[in-house]
């Protein structure tokens, strides 16, 4: 018989430890035992600074849905352009979190010192199942810090 995954705060706290020692500042634990195996779950440590590239799922469409554990983060929707079209704050117990359509370019950024999400999409999970976009800096660019900080700077837009 297959043994139950508990999410508990010792295994929260050990995906935590590994995203600090992480140069991305993030961290998954993955709850799914292959990469094939659908759905994909996971937990995914963030630490204030970890950046994102906005990106969506298309080839093959994917929804995934993204739940806040601890602490709070800003997740981002954009229109084609790069513009935000939606800014929305989620934090456990007031707005814990959101269900992404395939398609929709987005990103999320820890808003306090450490975050986790559970997260969860359609395995399954292929490297290149995901559009990175193509008006923001990558992961590993000069640029990528500062275009962090003007989305973090952006107003809030809950509609």
């Amino acid at each position: 018989m297959p043994s139950v995954t508990v999410i508990d705060r010792r295994l929260l706290d050990q995906v935590l430890e590994r995203a600090e020692r992480s140069p991305r500042r993030r961290m998954n634990h993955n709850l799914h035992a292959t990469p094939e195996e659908n759905p994909n779950r996971l937990v995914n440590a963030m630490l204030r600074g970890t950046y994102i590239v906005p990106h969506r799922h298309v080839t093959p469409p994917k929804t995934e849905s993204f739940l806040v554990l601890r602490g709070s983060v800003v997740f981002f929707v954009f229109d084609d352009g790069g513009q935000i079209a939606r800014r929305l704050v989620l934090e456990p117990g007031v707005t814990p979190g959101v269900d992404v359509p395939p398609g929709v370019w987005h990103t999320l950024s820890p808003l306090s010192e450490q975050a986790i999400c559970y997260e969860t999409k359609p395995g399954p999970y292929a490297v290149t199942d995901k559009d990175l976009a193509p008006w923001a800096p990558r992961e590993d660019a000069p640029a990528a810090a500062a275009y962090l900080e003007s989305l973090l700077q952006a107003p809030v837009m809950e509609g």
